[in-house]
């Protein structure tokens, strides 16, 4: 069943993609990445030498701080970070560079929808422009369910004022642009099934329309890699350190 939406989008298409790199001179990486009138900002320092306290030192650490638009950081702020960070630490390769912390900052620029997603995106892309290593990079998308089993991508922020009963953000690998092909599929040499590297919901939602928001997620993350991919080779970094 095909549902209107206020932009005039069909239920499966995402908000147009936009993303520009090395736009802060201090930053060791940086990348602004846009989802229709999203905007996050991410800039990544390091790798500087020490961890912080109760991380492994044989590792190399990944810290994330996220400055909303207005406002103190609150509640959401702090999940959002504990998620980032958990999505970096498995996409980065954390045996090179070991006993040094990356530094990534998101900057929301304005919040229109989607916004965790968005930030994931504009984190990956920073990472790139930052040189560090990676296993592979990671694209995000927001399914919303709508009622009666209706799913809808990237939504807005007027959409997910709405009563949506369930919301499910999923993070895949970008297998195109894997940089360890013998291991893209693996985390800590465990498989990941579809290519999923995080899956967060929030409200009540139905195994069968999990399921159902997984298959239209994966759909859609072909589109944001390919985007990715497009961006990232039309961008190639001027500094040969920086070369991913």
């Amino acid at each position: 069943m095909e549902i209107d939406r206020p932009d005039g989008r069909t239920r499966n298409q995402l908000r147009p993609l936009a993303c520009s790199r090395n736009i802060l001179n201090r930053a060791h990486g940086s990348a602004r990445w846009s989802q229709g009138d999203t905007i996050v900002l991410a800039a990544v320092y390091g790798p500087k030498t020490g961890t912080r306290k109760n991380e492994n030192p044989e590792k190399a650490s990944i810290e994330v701080i996220w400055k909303p638009r207005t406002g103190q950081v609150g509640k959401a702020e702090k999940e959002y970070e504990m998620i980032l960070k958990r999505t970096l630490q498995s996409i980065c390769v954390l045996t090179i560079n070991q006993n040094t912390t990356t530094t990534v900052i998101l900057q929301v620029v304005n919040d229109d929808g989607s916004l965790l997603p968005c930030a994931i995106n504009a984190a990956c892309a920073a990472l790139v422009d930052a040189g560090i290593p990676v296993r592979h990079l990671a694209v995000a998308i927001c399914c919303a369910m709508a009622g009666s089993g209706s799913v809808i991508l990237d939504p807005t922020k007027l959409e997910e004022q709405q009563k949506m009963e369930a919301f499910s953000y999923l993070v895949f690998h970008n297998s195109v642009l894997s940089m360890l092909p013998e291991g893209s599929l693996h985390v800590d040499g465990e498989p990941m099934e579809h290519g999923i590297i995080t899956s967060v919901t929030h409200g009540v939602i139905s195994v069968d329309d999990y399921l159902y928001c997984l298959e239209r997620g994966h759909a859609a993350s072909a589109k944001i890699s390919d985007f990715l991919r497009r961006s990232l080779q039309s961008h190639a970094p001027s500094d040969p350190s920086k070369a991913a």
